[in-house]
């Protein structure tokens, strides 16, 4: 059964009510870390089945509840979420033992604060995602989310959400 997934990374303690109405008709919501609050994440929690990992801004009570890295399947895709994961051709060496170890077909990561979608032929054309930033620290200037679905090993309907500019909200 397809999966409509809301992405969202480097809240750091900002979630901007917006995000609620822009998820509401999502199966799940993922977060690539750097979530900054524990009451943010269990918002999110409450409102739909929730996966993060923790970024480097999180404390050692997120770091507890969630891990470094997230392996997982859905709708036959694997998927491999972390948060400091660089970009296609500049993975750290890290991410590139994970990355030939487990294969995924999407790959999500945060901490860059810059929106990216890329398919990366050097990996058996894994789908790259970068949602970039959600919250009001940084450098970006506009902060965006995404929705994608996974329907039988293929993504679908996917969108960039834009949520103003970063200070405002």
């Amino acid at each position: 059964m397809a999966q409509r997934i809301g992405l969202i990374s480097d809240t750091h303690s900002f979630l901007d009510e917006r995000v609620l109405h822009h998820f509401a008709d999502c199966d799940q919501i993922w977060h690539a870390g750097d979530i900054g609050s524990i009451a943010l994440a269990e918002k999110l929690a409450l409102f739909k089945p929730f996966r993060a990992v923790y970024g480097n801004i999180d404390d050692k009570t997120i770091q507890t509840k969630f891990p470094e890295n997230l392996i997982f399947e859905v709708e036959r895709m694997k998927i491999l979420i972390t948060h400091i994961g660089g970009r296609p051709t500049k993975y750290p060496a890290r991410v590139k033992a994970i990355l030939k170890k487990e294969k995924p077909a999407i790959y999500i990561c945060g901490h860059s604060h810059i929106l990216m979608v890329q398919s990366d032929a050097d990996w058996s054309n894994m789908l790259f995602i970068n949602p970039g930033a959600a919250g009001n620290e940084g450098f970006h200037k506009i902060r965006t989310i995404m929705k994608f679905d996974i329907n039988d090993k293929k993504v679908e309907n996917m969108k960039v959400i834009e949520l103003g500019k970063r200070g405002a909200g």
